[in-house]
């Protein structure tokens, strides 16, 4: 799985809105960091975990699934925060609700990989990620790791003469 950083870039600079599966309210939790990162970024996050009904994440309700958001607005990425063994029922679900509602890629966070699943939204003709952050990729294709000691290839910094 080598994915380009055009690709990547592209997907970040054109998306504004992120269903978020999985995602939690716990502070120390990946999904959690993740969402509150690309939410900080102005990225819209919709939340999507049954466990959290009647809360809210980021000034948005939680939805106990992708077929139960109300149609709002365009959503264009998926971001799915599940096991490898859960995420075709959710893709399946995607294509169902979200692809006419615009969205454009599906995106598996780190450690999670399903092919099945991913040959699947390719031929719906969407954008596939997997096994890879998108806080992780922003941060190293838009100059920010630098603070962690990453050497993102970018040069930020100016000699003083």
């Amino acid at each position: 799985m080598s994915y380009s950083d055009d690709f990547l870039r592209d997907i970040l600079k054109s998306t504004t809105t992120i269903a978020t599966v999985g995602i939690s309210t716990n502070p120390i939790r990946p999904s959690y960091f993740v969402g509150r990162f690309l939410n900080r970024r102005n990225y819209r996050i919709i939340p999507v975990n049954p466990a959290y009904a009647d809360e809210t994440l980021f000034k948005e309700p939680f939805y106990p699934s992708l077929s139960k958001i109300p149609d709002a607005g365009p959503i264009e990425m998926l971001d799915i925060f599940r096991r490898s063994d859960q995420v075709l029922p959710i893709v399946t679900e995607a294509l169902e609700t979200l692809l006419p509602r615009g969205l454009r890629t599906v995106w598996m966070q780190i450690g999670v990989i399903n092919s099945e699943a991913a040959d699947l939204a390719t031929a719906a003709g969407l954008n596939v990620v997997m096994n890879r952050c998108p806080k992780i990729e922003y941060q190293r294709l838009f100059g920010e790791l630098r603070q962690g000691g990453f050497n993102t290839g970018l040069i930020s910094a100016k000699l003083s003469s």
